[in-house]
């Protein structure tokens, strides 16, 4: 591999976390943090689930995701789901406020990424999306 190619990627990386992390301090983008709109967000679009397989795919602790979605769940952003088959389980579901919340956070994001991105031809926004999937894709292979 090309030494240059990944310290330029490396470098980038660090200056997008930090910026990312920079603007959700200073300038609060929507009501939630990410780890918020994260969960929120996969239950929205997969349906409901229990905390053991979102500890999976987020690669976090179940007493972490537990606990974020307890905050959640206080909220009124999610609700439980309790498995007939045991009675310990659960699932959660996200709740009409929950939907409320997380759509106007994505449209607070999407206006953001669209004022970034207001001057790259469209090619290379697809492009760029494709290639932050790939990467992130690899997260979950290896």
């Amino acid at each position: 591999m090309n030494e240059n190619a990944l310290e330029m990627i490396e470098l980038e990386l660090a200056i997008l976390l930090r910026r990312t992390t920079s603007v959700t301090t200073n300038k609060k983008i929507g009501s939630l943090d990410r780890s918020a709109y994260l969960l929120l967000r996969r239950i929205a679009n997969k349906g409901a689930v229990g905390v053991k397989i979102l500890a999976g795919e987020f690669q976090l602790d179940i007493s972490t995701v537990s606990r974020q979605a307890a905050a959640l769940e206080q909220k009124g952003y999610l609700y439980k789901i309790p498995d007939p088959a045991d009675g310990r389980a659960y699932s959660f579901e996200i709740t009409e406020l929950g939907k409320k919340e997380l759509k106007d956070h994505m449209r607070a994001r999407m206006e953001r990424i669209t004022e970034l991105l207001q001057d790259w031809p469209q090619e290379e926004r697809q492009v760029f999306g494709e290639l932050l999937r790939k990467f992130n894709h690899c997260f979950i292979e290896k």
